[in-house]
């Protein structure tokens, strides 16, 4: 007989096994994915840093090994549901690409697909527990609501930090804190742990410490402080040390990634010899004149090289940068919190909240400068920062970086607004308000002063204001209009119907009606929602005007100029392009169409979308019968009389120069107003032109 091998004998082993068990009655296994109430043998935490107690990284433990949850595939609907696994009644948002650090461990659950009504996430489809092609590098976090389901048990909820973490930090002015003005920017450094605030020691404090505690207090940079007026003033008060050893490499972009060491409970002395930690923050110009402090300026400033768009908010928004003269944006390709602190910085903001990609900001138009970023946080440029020149085929706007910076605490957010309903308010105390749209607060807005002109209180005399989280942001093809310019003599017997609709210039009422003709400047206008949200009319349907000729219904009674002007800004044509039917003509691959002018239907422009008005359509032209030749500026400005809120109405003007000699006309450099470098604007023109959206 053939020697029986170990394998053998435990494969029958295992044999036996089954069969005594199936003889004693016990249940075998279920290969069946688990649909248990409440995801029983499952355990689920929130993991990584900085994050706040209702959000971070998921990590499930199956099998008594903790995992984490691929992206691809990830939904607002499945962070509902595992929002409600971990206790909280809902998700308000979710996170790619290990924003809260690298997992480590299993994979679990890849391509999870939830409808967001699921008691359990394994109620969801998914490619099957451990199956996944995925990296930690595209781990998957949730930011779930701060509400706790009613009479949830964490049993099954384990934070996965056994240490103390810190989440927020402070400054608090040692001396004169009831007349120092926000923000502050100089005291003792406080962080909040779960029994409180704590101070810090300040053994072995270094300058890289106060810059990564002024990054994330909102300010770019720090400064040397006077350590012994503070130890000299400890000496007379008592203090509550949690935190020493503290020792950051100073590119971090919160307190938490640095090396820390926490008070044990038991500990009877603290920071002997030591006194509380003192950091003192430089703000940039902006914040500076807020706080009543004198502009810093050490050398001239010239023109910024990297800005923010699409933002609802200071410091956040889409990452811009001007190459060659041209404002382009930033692949999002290996886009970190590194990269992203160093924009902020440089724009005088702290370190990084969010490194945002996806276009999470909106998409741009136009080139796209910059991919592969890799700064390493110590750079004071993100042209300073290793990168890759971008090419055509290597990226597309929906892949534009974008940023939310650490703002300081101005105080602004507890300012009183006053809406419509003020029917008790008996004063008013400011008139005359013109903004930018950059200052923190109406105080830095040009106003009357004291002298108020409008002296009657009453909700018809105060303004007010309807806020958003997110706006459109509407932008004409530049380009599209440039290729698409002629001349057209159209007889007048063909314009009875764009008379009717006043598309004509005042000159034509004078006409020889039917004889004739008027010369005409036809062009292409395509104008993309590139923003956050729809474009939607201002008034509703009940106002829209039905115009027989055309057979649609107006929506709005002034949406775009089309207008001729002389170098110097005389305007010496318009197009009298009043009223228009917005609809979605085309959309981006993954965007569906919403709106539709035909039988009455809803009008707007959805976000990835275009409404295009080709030049062979009526209205859409400039009537320059009455125009000499010469060189002259086209001008088209949308939403004019700035009807309907947007992001940014900077962009929102579009400029080309022209050339006429009487029987042909050049368009040619045509660009959006904020597409150029301000010396490539000032080359273009040689008046003031369009600033804000509105004619100079």
């Amino acid at each position: 007989m053939r020697p029986v091998s170990v394998w053998q004998w435990s494969l029958w082993g295992l044999l036996l096994c089954l069969l005594c068990r199936s003889c004693l009655g016990s249940p075998t296994p279920s290969t069946a994915p688990e649909k248990t109430a409440g995801s029983q043998g499952l355990r689920f935490r929130l993991a990584g840093f900085p994050r706040k107690p209702s959000e971070g990284r998921v990590e499930i433990q199956r099998a008594g090994e903790w995992g984490t949850i691929c992206d691809d595939d990830f939904t607002l609907q499945a962070a509902h549901v595992l929002c409600r696994e971990l206790g909280f009644t809902e998700a308000t948002g979710w996170t790619h690409s290990a924003k809260y650090g690298p997992g480590t461990g299993r994979i679990w659950l890849d391509n999870l697909s939830c409808s967001g009504t699921e008691r359990s996430v394994t109620e969801c489809a998914s490619r099957g527990w451990g199956n996944s092609d995925c990296t930690h590098d595209e781990d998957a976090g949730v930011i779930c609501k701060d509400e706790r389901l009613p009479g949830f048990s964490d049993s099954n909820v384990i934070e996965v930090e056994h240490h103390l973490q810190v989440e927020e930090v402070r400054l608090r002015p040692a001396v004169g804190r009831g007349r120092r003005p926000l923000p502050v920017t100089e005291g003792l450094v406080e962080v909040r742990l779960p029994d409180g605030w704590s101070q810090v020691c300040d053994k072995g404090w270094s300058a890289h410490n106060s810059h990564v505690i002024c990054g994330m207090l909102g300010f770019p940079s720090e400064k040397r402080v006077n350590v012994a007026f503070y130890r000299l003033l400890a000496q007379r008060q008592q203090h509550s040390f949690g935190l020493h050893g503290v020792a950051c490499v100073g590119t971090e972009a919160h307190l938490s990634l640095c090396s820390l060491e926490f008070y044990r409970a038991n500990d009877t002395t603290r920071c002997p010899g030591g006194a509380p930690a003192v950091v003192s923050c430089v703000p940039s110009p902006l914040y500076a004149a807020s706080s009543g402090q004198k502009k810093q300026q050490s050398k001239p400033q010239g023109e910024a090289r990297v800005r923010l768009k699409g933002g609802a908010h200071p410091g956040e928004g889409r990452v811009e940068v001007l190459k060659a003269g041209t404002w382009g944006t930033v692949c999002d390709r290996k886009w970190d919190l590194q990269a992203a602190s160093v924009v902020c910085r440089e724009l005088g903001f702290g370190s990084a909240r969010e490194a945002l990609s996806g276009a999470r900001m909106g998409q741009g138009m136009g080139a796209i400068h910059l991919s592969e970023v890799r700064c390493s946080g110590q750079e004071l440029s993100l042209w300073k920062c290793p990168h890759k020149n971008i090419t055509a085929e290597d990226c597309s706007h929906s892949q534009d970086a974008g940023v939310r910076c650490n703002l300081p605490y101005t105080g602004v957010e507890t300012k009183e607004t006053w809406y419509w309903d003020s029917g008790n308010i008996t004063e008013v105390v400011m008139s005359g308000v013109h903004c930018t749209g950059t200052e923190l607060s109406l105080d830095q807005c040009a106003h009357h002063g004291t002298h108020v002109t409008c002296k009657r209180t009453g909700s018809r005399f105060t303004a007010g204001v309807i806020c958003s989280e997110t706006a459109s942001d509407l932008l004409l093809h530049s380009a599209l209009v440039q290729e698409t310019a002629y001349i057209e003599d159209r007889p007048l017997h063909m314009l009875y119907c764009a008379a009717e609709e006043n598309c004509l210039a005042s000159s034509a009422r004078s006409a020889n009606w039917p004889y004739g003709h008027r010369r005409l400047l036809r062009f292409s206008s395509q104008i993309h929602n590139l923003g956050r949200a729809d474009f939607r009319p201002k008034a509703g349907r009940h106002s829209w005007v039905w115009h027989e000729c055309h057979g649609h219904y107006h929506s709005m009674d002034i949406f775009t100029h089309y207008d001729i002007l002389t170098p110097n800004g005389t305007k010496v044509a318009e197009g009298h392009k009043a009223s228009f039917c917005l609809e979605d003509t085309e959309c981006q691959e993954d965007v569906s169409k919403r709106y539709e002018c035909a039988n009455f239907g809803e009008q707007g422009i959805t976000v990835g979308c275009w409404d295009l008005y080709r030049h062979d359509i009526d209205c859409q032209w400039i009537d320059i019968t009455d125009v000499k030749p010469g060189n002259y500026i086209l001008q088209v400005v949308i939403n004019p009389n700035f009807e309907v809120a947007e992001s940014d109405f900077t962009n929102n003007a579009m400029k080309c120069n022209c050339k006429y000699d009487g029987h042909r006309i050049w368009v040619h450099n045509c660009h959006t107003g904020d597409a150029f470098s301000e010396e490539a604007n000032r080359r273009f023109e040689r008046y003031p032109g369009q600033t804000s959206n509105q004619i100079i």
